[in-house]
């Protein structure tokens, strides 16, 4: 905590206003010196409570995705929280989980972890019985158990972690994109306080006032609040985001996602409700429709004879001997999965025609499910038990030709009405376990199919379109046959009347091809591999798209890492995507994605926002000192050095940190994907030729007529003492209730101020009051006055003052409209 508010004081714009306020010191100004010192620190104090807020949000959403792991105890498995594992515990690992305690392996079948969060090694490591493993590290194939040694603070990984919490992350791009644009701003803002002390020089003016103007212009120009306001608009952004069912992992990810051009989704459970159930049911010897909905072991078997109930059992028994996913009731009652939705709806078929929950029979062997032959089987009891993708399992069967044909018959017709098909086999194991899965999955009897039923989300359609309007193009990336995926796109609406439909093995090798190919709206890829995800990503990027890819299994890591955005699963991936992701989806919903994609965009929009209030407080500040340069000297100076320092201080902290709490517009969804440069042309013609001068207008303005008030006309000399400085509190004030007025105006780049409702954001209602009771004391009490030079405007300014506030919002209001006439996209942005 320390070394962040350190941080805060020594950073590149503070040590410039450190050396400025010394040398104001040596200079024989020590007010000057301390009141730059005391905007430093009010300026870091507020840099850190942002940093510090943010760091907080950060912890409060990692709690929302707590790691969970299975144990067994007192016989049954078990899914506890990471914090609930002791030592002695019997662990279950499976493909995809992350190693949560130091263990011990007790059972292995084709156990590989990767170490590499230890050893910094790529290649997995093959985990056999009284091997060790560390916590931290990912199961990347097979399943085993492993028994509990050391859990937190007393595992390797900790100890590791300690000594790594030195270690600085690299900057992100948005992050070097600011130091861009503020090192810019103040190298120009040296550069113009240098050239006015030189200008000084040639007007004869005394040194030491040349120097308070240079110091003025530096300070006056840098924006010392701005990378703080970002990063608390950024957390802002990722609670909202959390409220959502959307985890952001990392806080830049969220203006990424604003800039998303791409989106390769999944189908399960992202565009379907991954609530599975078992539905139809074909076995060589007859096919049986089941009733009903969700995990509920119980519904109609419609055609069920007495004939069929055995092979129908056998069938259900079967796959789930191969499966760890349960149905579980919970304690109102309800029936939900624990673990693979899949194996969680084979478990109810099973309950239901068993009546009894099955027990978890250890196995002699296991071979885990492999994208590559798309196949897992157990070896247990001296029988082979498998289940896989129809094609996959049925070319390792015994099987007549007629049976077959009927088999596939069934496949493609289950597979058109968007079911998810499975087959499941088996075969008897005569004395030797078999050692590989090739030498297991052959020779095999097929039981049947299973059609799974997995309703598509009634949301998708909805957000689809949406994404359609904000300019997103969508694509379609299964594992799961191309008839299932097809019927699931048509059904949800992501697949135009003739878009393209591909499998996995029709996709290009040259990455320049296959992103002409993919690159289209709707399309759908099915039978995909990891390899191909990673391929794509990389064929889109190519292309400048910024992608956003969803993946859910151990192997997805690399595709995830690849596209800009990698979002995961919450609530069904594996450890090692999430690990891998940007973005974590609490309820595996592609809306979910879409409302992200929107949060990001209102966070881009919130930072151009107060980055434009910035930027027109600058004008305001400089314009004093440009009319001083030009008039030779001779007309005095509107605001001092220490006015500025005021106003940096009392305008340019709260209310840019409320616009950037600023929650997304009506219209932010039916825009082109928001990018390129936070200062862009829009962004500098609205503070530099709009704002600005309006607001310098009407300060030039108050401290004239508050001059001629007190008696002085053009052509006499400029009046001293109590006059300038009645006139320059007029000038003084002015700025503050006009940038009142654009901290509204600054609300929405294409909507007036008065529509979009003044107590919507009530952070903004008072930080402007908290701003305006500052401007009045420091008019007000003696001794702050004093100290700024200023003093209570005459009454007659003050129609000049308060007219400055609806001048702003109007001046604001006509150059909208004009760009709106004129821009193909500003009727929809915000």
């Amino acid at each position: 905590m320390w070394r962040q508010l350190v941080a805060q004081l020594t950073h590149f714009f503070a040590a410039m206003l450190w050396v400025a306020g010394c040398l104001a010191i040596v200079g024989g100004l020590p007010e000057l010196g301390i009141a730059i010192f005391i905007v430093i620190v009010v300026n870091a104090l507020f840099a850190f409570a942002q940093e510090y807020r943010a760091e907080q949000a950060a912890a409060r959403l990692k709690s929302l995705l707590p790691l969970q792991v299975m144990v067994v105890r007192d016989g049954s498995p078990l899914l506890i929280d990471v914090e609930g594992v002791v030592p002695d515990d019997l662990v279950v690992l499976t493909d995809g989980d992350r190693v949560a305690a130091d263990m011990v392996c007790v059972e292995s079948h084709g156990l590989l972890v990767d170490t590499s969060t230890l050893t910094g090694e790529s290649v997995p490591d093959s985990i056999g019985v009284d091997d060790e493993l560390r916590a931290g590290t990912f199961v990347v194939e097979g399943e085993g158990r492993a028994v509990v040694t050391a859990t937190g603070a007393s595992t390797d990984f900790a100890r590791i972690a300690v000594l790594t919490q030195g270690t600085e992350r690299p900057d992100t791009p948005l992050t070097r994109e600011l130091h861009r644009l503020v090192r810019t701003i103040a190298l120009i803002a040296v550069a113009a306080g240098g050239g006015f002390f030189l200008l000084t020089l040639f007007l004869d003016t005394p040194p030491s006032d040349g120097f308070v103007f240079a110091i003025g212009i530096t300070v006056a120009l840098v924006p010392e609040g701005l990378l703080p306001t970002v990063t608390l608009s950024l957390a802002i952004g990722a609670q909202r985001m959390a409220d959502q069912h959307a985890l952001v992992r990392r806080l830049e990810s969220v203006e990424t996602l604003g800039s998303t051009t791409f989106i390769c989704t999944d189908k399960t459970g992202t565009l379907t409700q991954n609530r599975m159930r078992i539905v139809e049911i074909w076995m060589p010897s007859g096919r049986v429709r089941r009733a009903g909905s969700g995990y509920a072991p119980e519904g109609e078997i419609a055609d069920l004879t007495d004939g069929l109930l055995a092979p129908l059992t056998l069938l259900a028994t079967t796959a789930r001997g191969c499966s760890r996913g349960r149905a579980v009731r919970t304690e109102d009652g309800d029936w939900t999965s624990s673990g693979d939705p899949m194996e969680a709806a084979i478990d109810s078929l099973a309950i239901q025609l068993t009546g009894v929950p099955l027990d978890m029979v250890p196995a002699t062997a296991r071979f885990a499910f492999d994208p590559r032959r798309r196949r897992s089987s157990v070896v247990q009891d001296g029988r082979v038990l498998v289940k896989g993708a129809p094609d996959a399992v049925i070319e390792r069967c015994r099987i007549t030709a007629r049976d077959e044909a009927m088999a596939r018959e069934v496949m493609t017709e289950l597979s058109d009405r968007g079911l998810r098909v499975l087959a499941v086999a088996t075969r008897t194991v005569a004395r030797d376990t078999p050692t590989t899965a090739d030498d297991a999955e052959a020779d095999l009897e097929l039981l049947g199919l299973l059609g799974f039923e997995d309703p598509p989300r009634l949301e998708a359609r909805d957000a689809l379109a949406a994404c359609r309007r904000a300019g997103i193009s969508v694509a379609m990336i299964t594992g799961d046959s191309a008839l299932t995926a097809q019927a699931i796109a048509d059904e949800t609406g992501l697949r135009p009347p003739d878009g393209l439909v591909l499998k996995g093995t029709d996709l290009p090798d040259d990455i320049q091809l296959l992103g002409a190919l993919v690159d289209r709206d709707g399309v759908v890829i099915a039978r995909v591999t990891p390899e191909d995800k990673l391929r794509i990503a990389r064929a889109l990027r190519a292309r400048g798209h910024v992608i956003a890819m969803t993946g859910d299994g151990v192997n997805d890591g690399p595709a995830l890492r690849e596209a800009d955005i990698g979002i995961a699963m919450g609530a069904s991936g594996s450890d090692v995507a999430r690990e891998a992701a940007d973005l974590v989806l609490l309820d595996d919903n592609f809306a979910t994605i879409v409302a992200a994609v929107e949060q990001g965009r209102a966070t881009f929009a919130n930072a151009r926002r107060f980055l434009t209030y910035h930027l027109t407080d600058n004008v305001a500040e400089l314009t004093p000192f440009v009319i001083w340069a030009m008039s030779g000297g001779r007309f005095p100076l509107a605001l001092g050095v220490m006015q500025i320092l005021a106003l940096d201080i009392g305008t340019d902290t709260l209310s840019a940190a409320a616009l950037g709490s600023e929650p997304a517009g009506p219209n932010v969804m039916s825009q082109p994907p928001s990018s390129g440069r936070l200062l862009n042309r829009t962004v500098a013609t609205r503070a530099f030729g709009v704002l600005g001068p309006t607001e310098a207008l009407f300060e030039m303005t108050a401290f004239v007529a508050a001059l001629m008030i007190a008696g002085w006309t053009i052509g006499d000399a400029f009046p001293t003492g109590p006059a300038l400085y009645a006139a320059s509190g007029a000038a003084f004030l002015t700025v503050v209730v006009a940038q009142t007025a654009n901290a509204f105006a600054c609300r929405s780049s294409r909507r007036p101020a008065w529509s979009l409702g003044w107590f919507s954001n009530r952070f903004l209602v008072v930080s402007v009051l908290v701003e305006l009771a500052f401007a009045l004391a420091v008019l007000v009490l003696p001794a702050a006055a004093d100290l700024l030079g200023q003093q209570w405007p005459p009454a007659a300014a003050w129609i000049v003052i308060l007219a400055s506030a609806p001048a702003v919002v109007l001046v604001d209001w006509a150059w909208k409209r004009v760009r709106r006439q004129h821009s193909p996209f500003a009727a929809g942005r915000q």
